[in-house]
């Protein structure tokens, strides 16, 4: 078996990649290798020559499908994949795109449609209250600075990039500076989503593409970055949240993983769908640490190993609640000639040593 990887930086706010990694590297029956897909030679992930075992520089999703289709060949032509998990929200259409290629070189992916893709979007999002019943917070589109004005009344309100990042803001002035901030770095759209206060909850979850739910980790944000993002969380139980979650997979029929954001209001005494990101989360490996192995699981349903659901199996949702994860810094070592053998070549493999 060998699955390749993306999303290997680990920053303040850390890609998905290293711990699907991990939650596969460490289940009991793996075999193979694993294969780090980077857009950065220094992205931590590459460096970690015990997490994978090889890796290769990616072109920017901006480059485009046909840029991306090239380098996967080029990557297939060396390594052999026989499967490719991308975890990051701004390349998957580009993956998407280019399944049917993927399919035809043997390699295999678990990916949603472009329908699927766009209707989760932040974009869509409120959508989905008028289609599904799935109450999310008044947000608005915005794709011209200058015309930021919103009533004192509707502050504090959350501004969010159509990708990543989102801030708090408590006027319009603050709008105006986070809205500045992203588009500088993302681009248009900005979007104005108003605030609900409440406790922050997160699932992981795989679909099927049939609208049925293959697996669902349940978790609490218990530590916040200055952006927002858990740091730190504790796996728990909510039956609000599990409906929630396997409502959002029916509804789109979503195929592959998924991470449902929503926020508990006690004055509305309800659940408000937040975000639909369209891949596993950062914080999946305490998925596995509680007991359901979600990367393992995509992996083994690609490779058609009998983990996908059979007649209407449920989904497996037995785990450990209280089990706490915290994203925390570790000091990688490696010496200068690997990096400039990827910064040169694009390319690396380590050498196991027993």
């Amino acid at each position: 078996m060998n699955a390749a990887i993306t999303g290997l930086n680990a920053g303040d706010t850390p890609g998905p990649g290293v711990p699907v990694a991990r939650c596969i590297r460490e289940h009991p029956e793996c075999q193979g290798r694993i294969i780090g897909l980077a857009y950065d030679a220094l992205e931590p992930g590459v460096l970690d020559n015990q997490l994978i075992d090889s890796a290769y520089l990616m072109p920017y999703p901006r480059a485009g499908k046909d840029a991306l289709l090239e380098r996967i060949q080029y990557i297939h032509a060396k390594e052999q994949l026989d499967v490719i998990i991308p975890t990051l929200d701004s390349e998957l259409l580009n993956f998407i795109y280019i399944r049917n290629n993927l399919s035809e070189m043997g390699i295999k992916t678990i990916l949603p449609t472009e329908e699927q893709f766009v209707k989760r979007s932040k974009i869509n999002l409120h959508k989905l209250q008028h289609e599904f019943g799935i109450k999310t917070p008044e947000t608005h589109l915005i794709t011209d600075i200058n015309k930021i004005l919103l009533p004192k009344e509707d502050f504090p309100i959350v501004v969010k990039g159509i990708f990543y990042e989102a801030y708090m803001a408590y006027s319009n002035d603050e709008a105006v500076h986070y809205a500045l901030k992203i588009v500088n770095k993302w681009g248009y759209p900005v979007l104005m989503q108003k605030y609900i206060e409440g406790e922050e909850f997160n699932a992981a979850v795989i679909g099927d593409g049939e609208g049925n739910t293959m697996g669902i980790v349940c978790m609490k944000k218990i530590v916040l970055t200055d952006k927002g993002k858990g740091w730190a969380c504790v796996s728990i139980k909510n039956h609000g949240l599990m409906d929630l979650t396997q409502k959002v997979v029916s509804s789109l029929k979503w195929r592959g993983a998924l991470e449902v954001e929503a926020i508990y209001s006690k004055k509305e005494e309800g659940f408000y769908l937040i975000e639909i990101n369209p891949r596993f989360p950062a914080w999946i490996y305490l998925a596995k640490a509680a007991g359901i192995n979600l990367p393992y699981m995509l992996l083994q349903t690609a490779l058609d190993k009998g983990a996908g659901l059979r007649n209407g199996d449920p989904p497996v949702s037995t785990y450990k609640t209280g089990v706490v994860f915290s994203n925390y810094t570790v000091n990688l070592i490696t010496d200068l000639t690997s990096i400039q053998t990827l910064f040169t070549t694009g390319e690396i493999v380590y050498e196991k040593t027993v």
